[in-house]
């Protein structure tokens, strides 16, 4: 029942045909299968019985909700706490509308769910631009989703880029949400004690990609993935979710569950975060699963340094090391960082010790 031996990777010629056919992971699942092909298949170890599925340990784990209408010195104890502890936390009271992220998931399904000609036109499988990203190149396991990446290299809002089907929900969600960054922005420096413009200051995040995914119902849940574990390429991101469960986190070395929670957004901290605070702030491993119920269907947000400064090295910034609490990592840059993230990036090999000064 395992994945595809790496050694012979029999899987490859299929994946190839499945790429070649533009048809996504849709595609398969409006065919009729009821088994998934081999190259999605994941090894029996990928699955860890270790989760917060269970009813008391669930109870025992208060994931974190930060409201943003709270007092500023609560409010950034609450990150600073959320962000050492779990390299995330739940919002509310952020601002965005409840109609303007009903409006975005429903417009991520409308894209996703077009005829197959007419998303063909979009399809790439480059890793950035305003296309259909299909980043099933893991013949491991690929995985059980189908994603439009939209990038705003600068941070301004090209609506030319974006598809009709979905451009008025996701310019009008990208009014709220930038805001709501750089809010965060504030929120985050400040808990990390350092000034308030600190990270808007080096333009760490200023470019923003949305990448729109798209889980269908899978028949055998049970052997595959709708995103494998890992932890994000950026400095800070914001998801959004239907209500469709499937998010886990890795906490204390076992797979929490997030439920969804209707009008909730949550902020998960990037790997670059994690450099800059020099490990006081924790980038969380996490992964979503695939389910017989579906479609999954969320809006993740990333926020990194512009294409402009993809060749600028982010380092511990100075007020955070001394002689006692020297750098651990390298300064890094988001090209150097992507190069190595794309080869070590996926199935819980992780990014940041490839980074860590030794000795």
């Amino acid at each position: 029942m395992g994945g595809c031996p790496r050694a012979e990777n029999p899987c490859a010629e299929d994946l190839k045909a499945f790429l070649e056919s533009r048809e996504g992971v849709k595609g398969l699942v409006d065919s009729g299968i009821t088994k998934i092909p081999s190259f999605f298949i994941r090894s029996p170890e990928t699955f860890s019985p270790n989760s917060s599925s269970d009813a008391t340990l669930a109870a025992q784990l208060q994931i974190p909700i930060i409201d943003l209408k709270g007092a500023e010195s609560e409010i950034v104890e609450a990150i600073r706490d959320a962000a050492q502890t779990w390299g995330f936390f739940r919002m509310v009271n952020h601002g965005v509308p409840i109609s303007t992220m009903e409006n975005m998931i429903d417009a991520i399904r409308q894209f996703h769910e077009q005829p197959q000609e007419v998303k063909k036109a979009w399809y790439s499988r480059n890793e950035s631009g305003q296309k259909i990203v299909n980043c099933n190149t893991n013949t491991k396991g690929a995985a059980w989703r189908d994603t439009l990446a939209l990038e705003f290299p600068d941070g301004d809002i090209n609506e030319q880029a974006i598809p009709q089907v979905c451009r008025k929900a996701t310019n009008e969600y990208m009014k709220y949400i930038i805001p709501l960054k750089e809010t965060l922005s504030e929120l985050i420096s400040e808990a990390l004690g350092l000034r308030r413009d600190y990270l808007a200051s080096n333009e760490s995040m200023k470019r923003a990609l949305i990448q729109c995914h798209y889980h269908p119902p899978c028949p055998q849940p049970e052997l595959t993935l709708g995103t494998a574990s890992h932890t994000d390429p950026s400095f800070l991101t914001i998801l959004l979710e239907n209500n469709i469960d499937g998010l886990q986190v890795l906490h204390q070395d076992q797979w929490v569950d997030v439920p969804h929670r209707h009008g909730h957004l949550i902020a998960v901290i990037g790997d670059f975060l994690q450099i800059v605070s020099n490990d006081k702030f924790r980038s969380v491993t996490h992964r979503v699963l695939s389910g017989r119920v579906g479609p999954r269907i969320s809006a993740a947000c990333c926020f990194a340094p512009t294409p402009a400064l993809k060749d600028k090295p982010y380092g511990a910034a100075e007020e955070l090391v001394s002689a006692e609490n020297p750098p651990i990592y390298k300064p890094t840059s988001l090209h150097q960082y992507l190069s190595c993230y794309r080869l070590n990036g996926k199935d819980n090999r992780l990014v940041l010790p490839h980074f860590k000064i030794s000795g």
